[in-house]
């Protein structure tokens, strides 16, 4: 699998409000460790791994202690995952990496291995996400670096459009994973404890 995503940068998504838990899911401890560690796990297997996040948050903080390169939205595009992404793809590019790998800090299982199975099934498509029977997880998902300037585009349009909207639209293949355990999302104190 490294050999596979040797040419892919990681992004770790940990931007988000997190309203309805109350805290920073990024920093919230699911099993003794970060869900922000747990992420940086299922990226781990990328050329490099970056985190999208507020640049006066806990998780940039968290990130920076780790070595790893914080990504803070442009303030010209509509807030939402997409603007993280964009910036993402920007410093993929940067890099010199034609891939960007997404993952959501607030889903703590998922594993390198979803990572593997999306690198198989991208094929010759722009990008690929996974699709289980509870519905379409764009954010988890491979980006070809070149999508920059189409997602740069609909943002600059003035609105946010729906993640897997904007992928259906350039034509990228779903993934179908039987399982859908692990892709639990994590959106309150509640689910965290369910989940452990």
């Amino acid at each position: 699998m490294a050999d596979a995503l040797r040419e892919v940068g990681g992004l770790i998504l940990a931007g988000g409000r997190s309203s309805r838990f109350g805290a920073e899911k990024a920093l919230a401890i699911f099993r003794g460790r970060m869900m922000l560690d747990h992420a940086y796990d299922a990226l781990s297997a990328c050329a490099a791994v970056a985190v999208s996040a507020g640049r006066q948050s806990g998780a940039a903080a968290a990130a920076a202690a780790r070595g790893l390169d914080v990504l803070g939205d442009d303030p010209a595009l509509p807030k939402g995952p997409l603007a993280g992404i964009a910036s993402g793809l920007a410093w993929a590019q940067a890099l010199g990496l034609a891939w960007l790998a997404t993952a959501p800090c607030d889903a703590p299982l998922i594993g390198a291995e979803t990572f593997a199975r999306l690198e198989a099934a991208r094929g010759d498509a722009c990008a690929v996400y996974a699709v289980t029977a509870d519905g379409a997880e764009p954010l988890v998902a491979l980006w070809r670096a070149a999508l920059l300037r189409p997602l740069t585009t609909a943002l600059r349009a003035g609105a946010h459009p729906s993640i897997h909207g904007f992928l259906d639209a350039q034509g990228a293949r779903r993934a179908v994973f039987e399982n859908a355990a692990p892709f639990a999302n994590i959106n309150t104190s509640s689910d965290l404890a369910r989940l452990e």
